[in-house]
């Protein structure tokens, strides 16, 4: 009987022992399918650089104060000519410029217009915006902002009228900055003083550009740091407002940009040192020969412009 028991555990345990090598799984094929399945929190789920996504990943958001990276194109700015330094920029071809009409160069202050206003006053002693010396004249006075004009107001007689009748002649040298609106013209104390009594402080006015009767001679001025590579040009005393400053090129005319501190600027050094003309907002054209490059030299001429 213990014999037969045995004998009938042993079949079992053989025909258990068949049936699980039948139904055990390949480990090797679950362990790819395992594989191949995306995980929620992974980047399985990422498509392959080759396809096109439906939908565009969010980007991660830059780190607060992180320095955006340079563009490796970007190109750097041209260093400004320094004054006594040569460019490399050849010099400009200059055009030849027909003469301009009578009174057509005028800016914003033009002959024959009554402009209103108010006038206040400062301490000054003629210098300012201008780059102008001082000097004894005290009838002088700063234009407003407007009427400036990037420096095209330097030198220009004005003659400013009170609301009484009484008016007097200033020269302009000085810029008047924002405050100063439109019309407004900012005296000299002593030039104030023969319109009204200082303590008004602030009066209106009217005012007209005029052409003095008498002005002497025009000087002209090379502003320091001027050379034959670079040069800066002013004109003083002269009677009527300057339009335009050129230089001579090859028997051409080239023009020079004119700066807001009154100077005309030959950034290359073209005319530096050569003939020079000079023309008001009437179209008079002076020339002016002889002129060597003397820094900040106050050089008389033998020329001004006609009475108007």
């Amino acid at each position: 009987m213990r014999r037969r028991w045995l004998f009938l555990s042993a079949a079992a345990a053989l025909i258990v022992v068949s049936l699980a090598l039948v139904l055990l799984p390949d480990r090797d094929d679950d362990d790819d399918r395992t594989a191949a399945k995306p995980v929620a929190g992974t980047g399985a789920n990422i498509p392959p650089a080759s396809g096109s996504p439906t939908a565009s990943p969010t980007p991660s958001p830059r780190p607060t104060g992180a320095s955006p990276k340079p563009s490796p194109k970007a190109t750097p700015p041209k260093a400004s000519p320094r004054a006594g330094a040569a460019s490399a920029k050849p010099a400009a071809t200059p055009t030849p410029q027909p003469a301009p009409a009578a009174g057509s160069l005028a800016g914003r202050i033009r002959p024959g217009v009554t402009y209103e206003g108010v006038a206040t006053f400062y301490d000054t002693d003629g210098t300012g915006a201008c780059l102008y010396d001082a000097s004894g004249d005290v009838m002088t006075a700063a234009m407003n902002s407007t009427d400036y004009e990037t420096a095209k107001a330097c030198g220009a007689y004005v003659r400013v009228r009170a609301a009484d009748g009484t008016s007097i002649t200033v020269r302009i040298t000085n810029e008047c900055p924002g405050d100063c609106a439109p019309g407004q013209i900012d005296l000299s104390a002593q030039a104030f003083a023969k319109l009204a009594d200082p303590v008004r402080g602030r009066i209106p006015i009217t005012w007209t550009l005029v052409s003095p009767d008498s002005a002497g001679t025009m000087s002209i001025r090379y502003k320091t740091g001027s050379s034959p590579y670079w040069c800066g040009i002013q004109v003083i005393g002269h009677r009527n407002p300057v339009a335009r400053l050129e230089v001579q090129v090859g028997g051409d005319w080239r023009q020079l940009a004119r700066t807001e501190y009154n100077y005309f600027l030959s950034e290359d050094g073209t005319g530096c040192g050569g003939a020079i003309r000079v023309t008001d907002i009437f179209g008079e054209r002076l020339t002016v020969d002889g002129i060597a490059i003397r820094p900040d030299a106050v050089q008389p001429t033998r020329v001004q412009f006609a009475g108007r």
